[in-house]
């Protein structure tokens, strides 16, 4: 067998298997495990933590923990000390594993890569939900993910996220890209508009709108309207072509324009006179570079939302939906709250961390068969019971 070979058959095999796990394991943990074992094993109780507030979203750590568990024929204790959804201060235990320190050891990395990134994705969709609590918002991560074990817990952290801020009145995501992921968010099916591939097969945004409606006459009809860059004109024909879908609210625009330019008939000045007309105050004080580009800059601007629900309600069109795309993070759904922006759904991935090393998970041994015991420093790790 090639090394390849060998490589290929491990990312298939049961992830709970003891070869699979040592595989993937640093190997200082498992020349630990050898000397353990060689010693003498000890009950140990691990502390697991983050250093940045996040959002509890332990539930992929935990399963997999149990798996492993239930596959190897050991006992386990995972105490999770915030409910799934709590907020968790940073550097607070998130949670207590207690249980053979040989076999602990070869885990460490492995769980640890469950835990940081979903908490951290978690409590980014927890903020965008909340910044924006009347705006329905869609989980598109699985194009910017690095295989789908990572898509499946960017799309849990996402729906962990949403719970928690549905809980404070916000309607969050309401759904997934695809069905694979679908039930994180209580739906069988993946949900999603036309990519800009089949509106460039129709040749035009109004022949590609007839050709899914006629295909899916049931669903609403969500008209992707950049791909030419005439979103105003596009839009409006589409919405003509269709004016009782129009008048029952079954059609939305979707904006995706490209950052390398206005929306149609918007350009700096004409922009600054969109939200001067319907949010002055978002523009009279003091911006970064970064929030005027939300507010009157390229791509999906609020300026842009606002025209495009000029032009919709001056033609007719007061219940024709708009949905919104590209780079939709925190701080850009901030920007539009800020501004007003009358945008009815958002389809994002970016609750997707942007700083990868702040969803490095820690864990340190806190006690040893029951005797608490930790690196110095880290002492607010022990158990307030001393356990």
């Amino acid at each position: 067998m090639t090394q390849g070979d060998h490589a290929g058959q491990g990312a298939l095999a049961d992830p709970a298997a003891y070869d699979v796990i040592a595989d993937r394991t640093d190997a200082y943990f498992n020349r630990t495990r050898a000397i353990v074992e060689h010693f003498g094993d000890r009950k140990v109780t691990y502390a697991i933590f983050l250093r940045r507030p996040v959002i509890s979203a332990p539930r992929l750590m935990v399963d997999w923990f149990r798996a492993v568990a239930a596959k190897q024929g050991v006992d386990i204790d995972c105490t999770i000390m915030f409910p799934e959804g709590t907020w968790v201060g940073a550097g607070e235990p998130l949670a207590y594993v207690t249980g053979s320190f040989a076999w602990l050891a070869t885990l460490e990395t492995l769980a640890l890569q469950q835990l940081g990134p979903a908490c951290v994705a978690a409590h980014n969709a927890y903020q965008m939900a909340m910044a924006l609590p009347h705006v329905r918002f869609m989980a598109m991560e699985a194009r910017h993910c690095a295989g789908f074990d990572m898509q499946d817990q960017m799309a849990y952290a996402a729906s962990v996220g949403s719970r928690a801020a549905q809980k404070e009145g916000a309607l969050g995501f309401v759904g997934g890209a695809n069905d694979a992921t679908a039930h994180y968010f209580g739906t069988g099916k993946g949900l999603g508009t036309m990519p800009h591939a089949l509106v460039g097969y129709a040749g035009s945004t109004l022949r590609a709108a007839e050709m899914f409606h006629e295909v899916y006459p049931q669903m609403d009809l969500a008209v992707l309207v950049d791909y030419f860059g005439r979103e105003v004109t596009d839009a409006l024909e589409v919405c003509r072509h269709f004016p009782e879908l129009a008048a029952t609210g079954r059609i939305g625009v979707r904006l995706d324009t490209h950052g390398g330019r206005f929306l149609e008939g918007l350009d700096p000045q004409s922009s600054y006179a969109v939200l001067e007309r319907h949010s002055p105050g978002s523009i009279r004080r003091y911006r970064s570079d970064k929030e005027l580009s939300y507010l009157v800059g390229t791509g999906v601007s609020a300026a842009a939302i606002w025209r495009m629900r000029e032009v919709l309600d001056e033609a007719g069109f007061p219940h024709v939906r708009i949905i919104a795309s590209s780079g939709f993070g925190v701080e850009k759904c901030l920007s539009m709250a800020d501004a007003h922006a009358p945008v009815d759904v958002i389809g994002t991935g970016s609750f997707i961390p942007d700083r990868w090393s702040e969803t490095y998970a820690t864990a340190d041994i806190v006690a040893y068969d029951g005797t608490p015991r930790v690196k110095v420093g880290r002492e607010f790790l022990l158990r307030r019971n001393g356990g």
